[in-house]
């Protein structure tokens, strides 16, 4: 037990206090950029989801409308109307009929029609993802801050303590073995490929 009281030294237990403080201010730095990257990345997945479904919306009208131009050149009996309907048809209505006469309306043209919607909502994901990973290594960075001022309360215990009490080497001890405890769940916190 008296090898072990070099730890109770006040240059020991100064340096403890300075590596656990700098290291907790560390990764509170970073878990709050971690935190402003899932803010930011979520935003980002709700306006992409927002417009993404504007999209859908305008799309279905863009349908609708096709319907009713597809539906009124069916049934006029009329040269002129049938070439007003068709010349109303959208792009992606009129590359359908040139591929697929007999079924202009397949899942391809309501595909073309919502592709801008499917890009919007792809992206979405892929930010809802992206800050879903932001939260991972924030939380794992709030556990090592959290271990670090665990280790700073007994470095800042064990100063207060006589130097010949057993107790100001059982907390520099404690204040040691969550600075490590700390460094090895730093070394685990999840990484953001960007």
């Amino acid at each position: 037990m008296k090898s072990l009281r070099f730890l109770g030294n006040e240059i020991v237990l100064g340096m403890l206090i300075a590596f656990l403080s700098i290291f907790t201010a560390f990764a509170s730095w970073q878990g709050s950029i971690a935190d402003s990257n899932q803010s930011e990345s979520e935003v980002k997945a709700m306006q992409e989801l927002n417009d993404g479904n504007a999209e859908y919306l305008s799309a279905n009208q863009f349908i609708v409308y096709d319907l009713t131009m597809y539906d009124g050149w069916y049934t006029t009996d009329a040269e002129d109307k049938a070439a007003y309907y068709e010349s109303s048809y959208s792009d992606e209505l009129q590359n359908s009929i040139a591929t697929n006469p007999d079924d202009p309306f397949s899942e391809v043209y309501y595909d073309a029609m919502r592709a801008s919607a499917y890009e919007y909502w792809d992206a979405s994901d892929t930010n809802f993802e992206l800050a879903g990973q932001w939260n991972e290594r924030g939380d794992g960075l709030q556990l090592v801050m959290l271990i670090m001022a665990l280790g700073l309360a007994f470095a800042a215990w064990a100063s207060l303590v006589k130097e010949a009490s057993n107790m100001r080497l059982l907390f520099s001890i404690l204040a040691i073995l969550t600075l490590v405890a700390g460094v090895i769940v730093y070394l685990g916190v999840p990484t953001v490929a960007v």
